[in-house]
């Protein structure tokens, strides 16, 4: 079984970065597709990036897709979402996500789609 710890939250002021990290350990960590997810108080948790087991390939939500990366390092078993330009509606529980995949370069954009959850960090920007 995989366990996702993810760490890098924290408070922030607009405009700033934050590097968002999750370990992944396990046996089957490497055939791991991973996400990251986001959710606000009072809201419905999103989709934010995901990328395939091979690292080869990504998707990032078209709303952050100008400031946030999604990457990943095989060797070390973590996916990082490096988040540039940080705004207030940025403020939110993050959660990395993770699941088998069969495919090199599949990709899965729904939270149905994972079924390993990290514990979430929080990320707070404010103004």
């Amino acid at each position: 079984q995989v366990q996702l710890v993810e760490s890098g939250g924290g408070l922030v002021q607009a405009g700033d970065s934050l590097r968002l990290s999750c370990a992944a350990s396990g046996r089957t960590s490497s055939t791991y597709a991973m996400g990251w997810f986001r959710q606000a108080p009072g809201k419905e948790r999103e989709f934010v990036a995901a990328i395939s087991r091979s690292g080869g390939s990504t998707s990032v939500a078209h709303s952050v897709r100008d400031r946030f990366t999604i990457s990943r390092d095989n060797a070390k078993n973590t996916a990082v979402l490096q988040m540039n330009s940080l705004k207030p509606e940025d403020t939110a529980l993050y959660y990395c996500a993770g699941r088998n995949s069969y495919y090199d370069h599949g990709l899965y954009l729904r939270t149905y789609d994972y079924d390993t959850w990290g514990q979430g960090t929080q990320v707070t920007v404010s103004s």
